[in-house]
């Protein structure tokens, strides 16, 4: 929904706002028994004494994405910088992140539905197929008709193969999920998520911030801003206090160069945080003297 900007359907119990990430980050799950007004009915059971590894987290699948008019992926609707952003919240979030088929070098290529059935039942699929994408309002327009590929066309299927040129041609891509990879892996925090020393706190309409607490090897922080440039001052927000006796000092932006971003301007910690829009920086904390 963030990345869309859309809520039809199954998704309207979502608005994409920094409370549900923070929750996401929190608690897993984010319907844990709580009304669910698309089903009519109570949704999920309650899971907060779960592990972060009992959750998988994705931005885009086979149903997210199959279930759209061209089965087009999100980092094709969404921009660029956001969908960045994003990445990086699914990649260092506690739960157990999933990368979709050709996602970690941004595939462009669709993911449609197809089937290979015989004739009369492959005629019944793509009827049947229309009706179920007509609980989408934008979808059950009678002009997005003609706009769904047939699912028993051989050439569906044919067009929704990964290209896997696409590994040196979105090369910025690539090594974005590369380096969030390498960054998990070998984080000494980031790799050993625990939702007991997690928070986060939402620092603007648009903006929010998880802090993960570590004695041992210091604490970090990522700051999330799907909106545009955002200042913050005052900044009464606790979480964004460094540990006694340190400072905050950038280690990954989003916005590097090498993935295609525009720069990270400097925080400016003294009175006030400089948060660059559709963009997520971590931090790492260390003592004020290094």
């Amino acid at each position: 929904v963030a990345l869309t900007g859309r809520n039809e359907a199954y998704y309207s119990d979502y608005l994409g706002t920094p409370q549900e990430f923070v929750s996401a980050a929190k608690y897993g799950y984010l319907y844990q028994g709580q009304w669910y007004l698309w089903q009519m009915q109570p949704r999920g059971a309650p899971s907060l004494d779960l592990p972060p590894t009992a959750f998988v987290n994705f931005i885009q699948n086979h149903d997210q994405v199959a279930n759209s008019a061209r089965g087009e992926r999100p980092n094709m609707i969404a921009t660029r910088s956001k969908y960045r952003a994003i990445t990086a919240m699914l990649m260092l979030m506690p739960g157990t992140p999933m990368l979709f088929q050709g996602q970690e070098f941004g595939a462009t290529t669709p993911f449609l539905y197809f089937c290979d059935h015989k004739a009369d039942i492959s005629k019944n699929v793509r009827e049947g197929r229309a009706k179920f994408l007509a609980q989408f309002p934008s979808l059950s327009l009678p002009e997005m008709q003609v706009v769904f590929s047939d699912p028993g066309n051989p050439h569906t299927f044919e067009i929704s193969k990964l290209d896997f040129s696409e590994r040196e041609k979105n090369s910025e891509s690539y090594q974005l999920h590369k380096d969030l990879i390498a960054l998990r892996r070998t984080d000494p925090v980031f790799s050993n998520p625990r939702y007991r020393s997690t928070d986060g706190a939402i620092l603007a309409q648009d903006a929010l911030v998880l802090r993960y607490f570590s004695e041992s090897h210091g604490d970090r922080l990522l700051v999330v801003n799907l909106g545009t440039d955002l200042y913050v001052s005052p900044s009464p927000e606790p979480l964004l206090a460094p540990p006694a006796g340190a400072a905050w000092r950038v280690i990954w932006s989003s916005e590097n160069p090498k993935y295609g971003g525009h720069g990270t301007f400097p925080p400016g910690q003294d009175d006030n945080w400089r948060i660059p829009g559709n963009a997520a920086v971590a931090f790492t904390s260390e003592a004020a003297s290094e």
